[in-house]
């Protein structure tokens, strides 16, 4: 791990508050994080051979750590480290072991490894904080391209008196399609084959309802028994396709892909509506791993018990 130098000739600037996130503006990135509770915020870069490079985020506005680095573009893999109280039992759970995933990432590369690295606890002591250090187990936010050739797409706008409504998983409705090509079953692009888009029209479907697609963790309960989460119900990226769905790469490819799957469903006058999980994430109870939201602001991303901010109040 290497700490960045911020006395190079062009090193990090002040950047800004807004948007929150990574913004590539095509000559650098700018990267937005909101933590109140946060003493100090670390940008973690990671290069191809998983090294670290870490920079402070030393700019704050309204509780927003931001910086703008030049020369970071898309493809590159990035995190955060939180320093600041850990008192869990007024809701702060703060630790600068966890590499923590940037809420608003557009994308996300690899899965969680479980391993005892990502719990707030240690294994063989439960009220002692978990300092292992976490990066080699965790999935890393991605810097995108926001540029794409949208053309002339525009959302068809179907009327709801006229709208049939089609449900459908991406992997399960086209894994096993003869019609798709085996390399992209499965994924964004099969979805998008002329295939699905055909039968999609002669059935008269005007909008297609995705089960999840946003970034989700296979549970640790269902990997121990060689399981998988099929359904996607457990989410840690509400901003970023999931990766597995995407036949041609996890550094942002998945965002361009998802973004030309919605171009030819609307070309066919088809409506793409998400669905989405708010009422809990990956992270889970008080005993789930720290991956993102638990380790930036704990009691500010997440709702509290009254009686105990140790646990977390279940609007199920």
């Amino acid at each position: 791990m290497r700490i960045w130098q911020e006395s190079t000739e062009i090193g990090p600037r002040p950047g800004r508050m807004s948007p929150l996130g990574a913004t590539f503006d095509g000559a650098g990135t700018n990267f937005a994080v909101f933590s109140e509770v946060a003493e100090r915020v670390e940008l973690c870069l990671f290069d191809e051979d998983g090294a670290e490079e870490r920079v402070t985020l030393r700019e704050v506005d309204g509780f927003v750590h931001h910086i703008y680095l030049p020369d970071v573009g898309p493809a590159r893999r990035y995190g955060f480290r939180v320093h600041g109280p850990y008192r869990p039992e007024r809701g702060e759970r703060c630790n600068p072991g966890k590499l923590l995933l940037d809420p608003y990432a557009r994308a996300i590369e690899g899965e969680v490894e479980w391993n005892e690295a990502l719990f707030p606890y240690r294994f063989d002591d439960a009220g002692r904080r978990n300092d292992l250090d976490s990066a080699a187990f965790a999935p890393k936010s991605v810097v995108v391209n926001p540029y794409f050739d949208w053309g002339s797409d525009h959302p068809p706008r179907t009327p709801y008196h006229e709208t049939v409504v089609y449900e459908a998983h991406v992997k399960g409705m086209t894994k096993t399609h003869p019609a798709i090509p085996e390399a992209i079953r499965g994924t964004y692009a099969a979805l998008a084959h002329p295939a699905m888009v055909d039968y999609f029209v002669k059935l008269g479907v005007t909008a297609v309802e995705l089960m999840p697609v946003h970034q989700f963790v296979h549970d640790h309960a269902l990997t121990e028994k060689g399981l998988a989460n099929y359904w996607g119900y457990n989410t840690i990226g509400f901003f970023a396709p999931h990766n597995a769905y995407c036949s041609s790469g996890q550094r942002g490819e998945q965002v361009q892909e998802f973004r030309s799957m919605v171009k030819a469903l609307h070309e066919a006058g088809i409506e793409v509506i998400l669905d989405v999980v708010y009422n809990h994430t990956a992270e889970g109870n008080r005993l789930g791993p720290v991956l993102s939201l638990r380790g930036l602001d704990n009691a500010a991303y997440y709702r509290l018990s009254a009686q105990d901010p140790r646990f977390y109040w279940d609007t199920t």
